[in-house]
């Protein structure tokens, strides 16, 4: 999930043809003050525009209480944005009234919330956020988080465990989805590499990225390998060939009802691929 800043035209273009799933035109972070309502405007101009193909394209907001959400949320709602982005979510209760604001708008009930978890509260209220009206994904944001808790930036982000875990146990008990926050060194490939090698093994859905060179490593890691593949098929053949059984043998290890869910479910992933330049 790229963020593309809404006054980078450029970028906008660009990202057109980047094989990236989902893009996140941001007029908060990456906006200056003076640039607010040149960035609205921008990020509505990038969505009625079109042309991102199957790229979902989400417009981060500014927050709740700035005088910029509600002309944000009307203006971007208007354009068909498919999701709006809510930075620093902190309780349910302002999870509620964004869910309000994008009511109010007028959205079709398929538009979704995107919860940036950023604070510590928003961490320990992540599962009633998670179950609030039209959020369908928590977005962590690992930077204001770690600044949030004194928390060094280290390999390996051993300080934001507990929290990142937190976050996708909360997605999960809602049934929506999870992203990762950025990792800030574009200089750094290994590093990026780790870092979403380890958010898909905690079970994260995707990750947020600042650069469109980052995107490779994130599709690698979060894409089922050949092997993946290979085995799901063999779990779910083996369980058609024997539908009445409860435990099978697969590969010599034992495979049950949940590895065969796991198994349609990296299969359905190999299916769906990500959008093609």
């Amino acid at each position: 999930m790229l963020f593309v800043p809404a006054v980078n035209e450029r970028a906008l273009e660009k990202a057109r043809g980047l094989p990236c799933d989902a893009l996140i035109i941001d007029c908060e972070d990456g906006v200056a003050p003076a640039r607010k309502a040149e960035a609205r405007e921008a990020a509505v101009g990038a969505v009625e525009s079109g042309g991102y193909g199957a790229r979902r394209v989400a417009v981060r907001v500014n927050g709740l209480g700035t005088e910029w959400f509600p002309d944000d949320v009307r203006a971007v709602v208007e354009a068909g944005a498919a999701d709006v982005v809510v930075p620093k979510v902190g309780s349910a209760a302002e999870a509620h009234a964004a869910a309000h604001a994008v009511d109010a708008a007028g959205a079709a009930p398929h538009v979704a919330i995107w919860a940036m978890i950023e604070t510590p509260a928003g961490v320990l209220d992540a599962a009633a956020i998670a179950a609030s009206p039209r959020v369908r994904a928590l977005v962590v944001g690992t930077n204001d988080l770690a600044s949030e808790l004194r928390a060094a930036r280290v390999p390996g982000r051993t300080p934001l465990l507990h929290a990142l875990g937190a976050c996708v146990m909360a997605a999960r008990a809602a049934g929506v989805d999870v992203l990762d926050g950025v990792f800030n060194d574009t200089g750094d490939p290994e590093g990026l590499a780790c870092e979403c090698r380890q958010a898909a093994a905690m079970g994260f859905d995707g990750k947020t990225l600042i650069h469109p060179g980052q995107i490779a490593a994130a599709n690698a890691a979060f894409s089922p390998s050949d092997d993946d593949v290979a085995r799901a098929r063999r779990i779910v053949d083996a369980f058609a060939a024997h539908p009445d059984a409860g435990v099978l043998t697969v590969d010599g290890a034992m495979a049950e009802e949940l590895h065969l869910r796991e198994a349609r479910r990296v299969l359905a992933r190999a299916r769906a691929g990500g959008p093609q330049p």
